[in-house]
């Protein structure tokens, strides 16, 4: 039986990865030597660079994503090598985001991602016979395997058997042995009563002669000697298991030693362990990621500090092909991987975390400890948030402090993010909204009202291009009651949302000022969509043009169109990955060549539907499950420099596209029944998108 707080430690491990990472990421460029952050940094205690939000990282995106395999394949049985290969192939923009593009030969991932697309199978993808020793045996074996420990709680074998399967996509070898190493590590931090049990477990599930094996025992047996002093340990790893020693970008055998330094020396408690793995240099977000999500379980929520956990307010991003999976709530992440575990282990999930994932929509119930999904306050200095347990099982709590007049305060949900919000442009994330318009957002609010006059609080959302709030009917809260508030978002012609939440405020004068707290539960989006894309409205950023992810092709804005300009196969997606039916409309205007298609129901880059102009004089549906079937083809004459109205109208099995209103295809198919929407192109030629139309339905 999982253990009842199993959810709660998945949480803890997720978000002390993420921890980690953060932290070590800024230095992780070799400019920073072990000497010179020690120079400069001296003796860590916190985050080193103030990031308004944190850009994507390879780090989390492995264990996001390549556990969709899990989902997308694996549904009913073991999952295999092949099967999380797909999900590189499916989830990965080629040369952009995901993973580290640092060239064939040179990244190992980039290598792996090209024997995959070249039609060499996982796990002879990420051999040594493939690739060479070199290349198989740098640190992304154990960097991307995460999630496997989480998913196998006590079960370590198992966490580092299908660590090692997911890991074999790309490594081999030591690589393998890294994977296998740190997932069981993790697994056992669920059950382990001291670091060294979990170390002990980890060295269990690899060759005891592997070279691996021996820097973790050498590790050991130094801390042995000298408990106290992690610098000393640190130079000890330099001089006889250093870089120099390990040749190719960064070898897992020097950052496997500064692992289990970070894990002896910082005895059990995160807050060390993630600062020591971070002042040790080399590979700093891996390991600090890495030894985050060891002692994020081991010690549970309530030991990650308030000032690691705060700036990251429950919410990263990542940079798959889907923008809207890229918008990563923890809390709800964690809630996934957990259902995960529970079927791993053959077990009916507890309701209230069934009840936590809604595929498709937003929802927030603020259980978790310390939760706030990534709610935030523009002027904390009136009203600011925190997690609080007086109401409910949980709930997200607003101090509203002597508010009087015209003082306002806006909490509010960010559904959408801009270039202008991130320091950086790493691993080049890209977004789709998480609430759309027509769609409904309801939410619980107690108020606890101390002293003052009225609250009212004003629904809003915030235009994207505009900059503006548009706003609802303001609402006067009832004291020491439970207000439910509901409403529809409004239709913003074309624009995107980047913020819905709620304007609170008080006519109290300055005698009497209103003082007290609100509590949120129940924060829910959901509903029916429907929205139009105004490309005159819309940016390039991350390399791609909001709200689109592209993979492959040059995609620009040119007014109030949306041109691509293709070699060859290239695609780009949007939208809800969870939408089931929709009507979807586009105006375009093929400029040349034979091929201009609508993309619906993507589960992918290699999953998809695709409908439109497939040679001259023809009009085609086509099944992509990594290669393609032309499900029906009928005549149509069309030409090129002229534009055309696409009509796809896709329910249950029925799919039915119209060009120009006359309808050419009707047909039956059940392959995929849900997914993003998009642009493809299958060979060479240009087309300008004029329009684009969602209307989700059923």
């Amino acid at each position: 039986m999982l253990h009842e707080n199993y959810l709660e430690k998945v949480y803890a491990g997720f978000l002390g990865m993420n921890v980690g990472i953060r932290l070590g990421a800024p230095l992780e460029p070799t400019e920073w030597t072990f000497e010179k952050i020690q120079e400069v940094y001296g003796d860590i205690r916190g985050y080193v660079k103030d990031y308004h939000m944190f850009s994507a990282d390879d780090d989390a995106n492995g264990p996001i994503f390549f556990i969709r395999s899990l989902y997308d394949d694996a549904k009913d049985r073991e999952v295999t090598a092949e099967d999380v290969g797909k999900s590189w192939l499916n989830y990965c923009r080629e040369n952009i985001g995901m993973i580290w593009w640092g060239g064939e030969g040179i990244s190992t991932e980039h290598n792996a991602y090209l024997n995959l697309k070249n039609g060499i199978p996982a796990p002879q993808s990420g051999s040594v016979k493939q690739n060479g020793i070199v290349l198989a045996e740098q640190i992304g074996g154990q960097i991307l395997i995460d999630s496997w420990g989480l998913i196998y709680p006590g079960d370590f074998k198992k966490a580092a058997h299908f660590a090692e399967v997911a890991a074999s996509v790309s490594h081999d070898k030591e690589g393998l042995y890294g994977a296998r190493f740190i997932a069981a590590c993790i697994s056992k931090a669920f059950t382990a009563k001291s670091v060294q049990e979990i170390i002990d477990t980890g060295l269990s599930v690899i060759p005891g002669e592997s070279t691996y094996a021996k820097v973790v025992n050498a590790v050991m047996a130094f801390h042995l000697q000298k408990p106290d002093d992690f610098r000393e340990c640190r130079n000890y790893l330099e001089d006889e298991w250093g870089y120099d020693r390990y040749p190719g970008i960064c070898h897992i055998i020097p950052n496997a030693g500064v692992c289990i330094l970070a894990l002896l020396y910082g005895n059990g408690d995160f807050a060390r362990t993630i600062e020591i793995a971070t002042m040790c240099a080399w590979d700093t977000d891996c390991n600090a990621g890495n030894v985050g999500t060891i002692i994020g379980v081991y010690g549970g929520i309530d030991d990650i500090p308030a000032h690691y956990r705060s700036p990251v307010n429950d919410s990263i991003v990542a940079s798959s092909v889907s923008g809207y999976l890229n918008i990563v709530d923890i809390p709800t992440f964690s809630a996934e991987l957990a259902l995960l575990g529970y079927k791993m282990a053959g077990e009916t999930p507890p309701e209230k975390i069934q009840n936590k994932v809604k595929n498709g929509e937003v929802f927030f119930d603020f259980a978790l400890p310390g939760s706030t999904h990534g709610f935030k306050s523009d002027n904390p200095f009136k009203a600011f948030i925190k997690h609080s347990d007086k109401v409910g099982q949980g709930s997200l709590e607003v101090i509203f402090d002597r508010m009087y007049g015209d003082s306002q305060s806006k909490i509010f949900y960010k559904p959408f993010y801009r270039r202008e919000e991130f320091n950086d442009e790493k691993y080049k994330p890209t977004f789709a909204p998480k609430a759309y318009s027509g769609q409904q957002v309801a939410v619980e609010i107690y108020l606890d009202k101390w002293q003052g006059s009225g609250i009212f609080i004003t629904p809003y959302i915030r235009n994207t291009f505009t900059k503006e709030c548009m706003v609802l009917d303001k609402i006067e809260l009832e004291n020491q009651q439970r207000n439910s508030i509901k409403f529809t978002i409004p239709d913003t012609n074309g624009a995107l949302i980047d913020e819905i939440g709620y304007i609170l405020e008080s006519p109290s004068e300055s005698l009497n000022r209103a003082f007290g707290a609100l509590y949120l539960k129940n924060f829910h989006i959901f509903g029916k969509a429907e929205y139009s894309i105004d490309f005159s409205k819309q940016f390039v950023e991350f390399l791609s043009i909001t709200p689109f992810a592209h993979h492959n092709g040059k995609w620009s804005l040119v007014g109030d169109k949306m041109t691509c300009i293709s070699e060859g196969n290239c695609s780009s997606y949007t939208g809800n990955y969870y939408t089931r039916d929709a009507i979807i409309e586009t105006e375009i205007n093929p400029i040349s060549g034979s091929s201009h298609q609508m993309i619906f129901r993507a589960q992918g880059i290699q999953r998809h539907y695709l409908v439109g102009f497939d040679g001259e004089g023809k009009v085609s549906l086509i099944f992509n499950d990594f290669g393609y079937e032309r499900l029906i083809t009928v005549p149509f004459s069309w030409e090129n420099g002229k534009k055309y109205c696409f009509k796809v109208e896709y329910q249950g099995t029925s799919i039915r596209f119209s060009i120009d209103n006359e309808e050419l295809i009707e047909f039956e198919d059940d392959k995929i029944t849900s997914g993003m929407i998009g642009i493809g192109s299958l060979d060479k030629g240009e087309t300008d998108i004029l329009s684009f139309h969602v209307k989700e339905i059923g």
